[in-house]
């Protein structure tokens, strides 16, 4: 396999002695200008004055002015297309000499494009089958389901119950609200089926609830906590009919088959969605395959630091503060590397498909995922299109939407098999 020892290059650059005294001279002018130094009015001292007090910024600054400078123009002479920032070492800045230094860094990798086109792929064109449209539906039923109100008597297992549930010990931050239950059923805690069935509305108990490990809400996950429980109401669940009414209500369909054959479809684009995406995966895994180049070190960095940064926003969004973890960036990079030169290696080939099949996100298709990425955010499409752009968000946008129409591509002309 190639490495990224293949990407790495070094230039020793001099720089004239007469560009060098002419970036001296206005960079002592420009300091000239700009300190005060007792007895002389700005701008009036002498510059043998200015050059022997400030021999360290005139050097810094003329070091600052004119290595990028010369390192630009030698990598635009020799067409080099570097990556990430260079490492300059062995520098000599002596008076009366020419600046010398070397310059090592990383350039983008050449590769010949492996053929794409036709590449096998497993994927089968999905089906719906009657028992996931029946169980569709009745999800759909279970959403519009009411409750009714029954009559005092004793709580019996399958009721659903409002309770009033209140913390009395194991929290920080205590509880108190109205919560519904179904006692019985798989997804209450043994703890709560305990102590309502049998108890009656209004009435009061304590009972120690332990959460598994593994419980939905942190806060209680792991816990043993004591409640105060009251039952306030049982309730019946009716289901609504399966019927032409029913459709109706749920918009604009109207009889039932049509509600059936817009859920169908619903159900096979989900299926079709899932089904190319493993499709796609797999040509990628092939492309990278036949495609086989030397990776940047800084392209990999770039890719694991997206990586990490993404499931620290993950973790962020499952109430877990990514402040608080201490990470090893060797370790993390050691774990996260293969990730990362595959994606790396992938996005490269995909951008050359792009750039050979005439590939490019549309203006009306950037258009359209920055508004509904504004309908999204409840805000102005102004407002959204500014913040991107500030953001650089849009070219991101653009090469995403470039990707997937690569993606399609190569999926349309692939080999499909079952």
């Amino acid at each position: 396999m190639a490495t990224a020892v293949d990407c790495k290059r070094s230039l020793e650059i001099e720089i004239p002695l007469a560009e060098v005294e002419r970036a001296r001279e206005r960079v002592t002018n420009s300091i000239k200008q700009r300190v005060r130094l007792p007895g002389f009015r700005p701008g009036k001292a002498p510059l043998n004055l200015i050059q022997s007090r400030f021999e360290s910024e005139i050097r810094s600054e003329v070091l600052d002015l004119l290595l990028p400078q010369a390192f630009r123009e030698r990598v635009q002479k020799d067409e080099l297309k570097v990556v990430g920032s260079p490492n300059i070492s062995d520098l000599h800045f002596d008076a009366g000499e020419p600046i010398r230094f070397k310059a090592e860094f990383e350039v983008a990798p050449e590769f010949e494009l492996s053929e794409y086109s036709g590449l096998p792929a497993k994927y089968e064109e999905p089906t719906v089958s009657e028992e996931e449209l029946t169980k569709r539906l009745g999800t759909m039923r279970e959403n519009k389901a009411e409750y009714v109100n029954l009559d005092p008597r004793p709580i019996e297992s399958g009721d659903y119950v409002l309770v009033h549930l209140k913390s009395l010990a194991g929290l920080a931050e205590a509880i108190e609200q109205d919560v519904q239950i179904q006692v019985g059923a798989e997804e209450t805690l043994p703890e709560f089926n305990e102590a309502l069935i049998g108890a009656t509305p209004d009435e009061t108990k304590q009972v120690s609830v332990t959460y598994p490990e593994d419980y939905g809400q942190e806060r209680l996950a792991g816990k043993t906590v004591e409640f105060e429980i009251t039952a306030k109401q049982i309730r019946k669940k009716e289901l609504p009919a399966l019927d032409d009414e029913f459709a109706r209500d749920l918009g604009d369909y109207q009889n039932l088959d049509e509600l059936r054959d817009a859920v169908k479809k619903s159900i096979f684009h989900e299926k079709q969605y899932v089904a190319q995406q493993a499709a796609k995966e797999e040509l990628i895994d092939r492309l990278v395959e036949r495609n086989d180049f030397p990776v940047s070190e800084a392209y990999v960095d770039r890719q694991i630091e997206n990586q990490v940064r993404m499931q620290l926003h993950d973790l962020a969004g499952k109430g877990v503060d990514p402040s608080t973890l201490k990470l090893d960036w060797q370790k993390v990079k050691e774990t996260q590397r293969d990730k990362a030169v595959r994606s790396v290696r992938a996005s490269l080939v995909l951008e050359r498909i792009a750039e050979r099949e005439g590939i490019a996100a549309t203006k009306d298709e950037v258009d359209r995922e920055v508004q509904r990425i504004a309908r999204q955010e409840r805000e102005a499409v102004p407002v959204t299109r500014a913040r991107l752009e500030k953001d650089g968000a849009l070219a991101r946008i653009a090469g995403h939407i470039q990707t997937e129409k690569t993606l399609q591509l190569l999926f349309d002309q692939a080999q499909k098999q079952a």
